[in-house]
């Protein structure tokens, strides 16, 4: 076996050797449990150690972000705090995660009026060893200078009860997401759940019109 002490290309996230830095690629896929991974939290003024299987029998969506006290991020997570109610009685819950300590949560939720409103946790990820595991982190490639290296993405991951991931979207982190088109996903892949062979066209909301895939409707629609 290989001295991983005397090797440069260890991969501490999975265990591994890689040639490159390029050979390790996300751990996450549509239709496959996510890893189990360990981290502290910051949710109502206190610390505490979770696990995703923690959230087994629920729903949950995680929310990767570039950093604390910076200027889209704020607008995102505050926009979900609204919208946290909605989620839970979609029994589900929302989890946020950038590469910040619990520290940094805790100084930018005393300091911000928008991020004081936020109840669901928020991860740390300092390491970004989630982050890279979730496809989010960026990183330099030993370039001199990469803009964001050592942050996260935007990304934002739809995670059924049984731990299986249903639903992935990775932004360019000038772009801000809509947690209303998160919250809209989430009621189209629950309602498929419910109504076997069924499926959800664009833009589907409760209450329109589903579709049963078929020959008849094929060249039809």
């Amino acid at each position: 076996m290989k001295d991983k002490m005397q090797k440069s290309n260890y991969c501490e996230y999975c265990g591994n050797f890689h040639d490159t830095a390029h050979e390790h690629l996300s751990l996450v896929r549509i239709g496959e449990a996510i890893p189990d991974h360990e981290f502290e939290v910051f949710q109502k003024g206190e610390v505490r150690t979770m696990k995703f299987s923690d959230v087994r029998g629920k729903w949950m969506v995680i929310v990767f972000y570039p950093a604390d006290f910076t200027f889209v991020c704020p607008t995102e997570l505050e926009e979900f705090a609204k919208l946290y109610p909605k989620f839970k009685d979609l029994n589900a819950e929302v989890v946020s995660f950038s590469t910040d300590t619990v520290f940094a949560h805790k100084a930018w939720h005393d300091a911000s009026e928008g991020i004081h409103t936020i109840e669901y946790p928020m991860g740390a990820d300092p390491s970004g060893k989630i982050a890279y595991a979730f496809g989010t982190l960026v990183e330099g490639d030993g370039k001199a200078f990469t803009p964001d290296e050592g942050l996260s993405l935007r990304g934002t991951f739809i995670i059924d009860p049984q731990g299986v991931l249903r639903s992935m979207e990775i932004n360019d982190n000038s772009v801000g997401r809509s947690s209303r088109e998160t919250y809209r996903k989430l009621q189209a892949i629950q309602y498929v759940e419910t109504h076997d062979g069924k499926v959800c066209p664009a833009s589907w909301e409760p209450g329109d019109d589903d579709l049963t895939p078929g020959m008849d409707l094929v060249g039809k629609l």
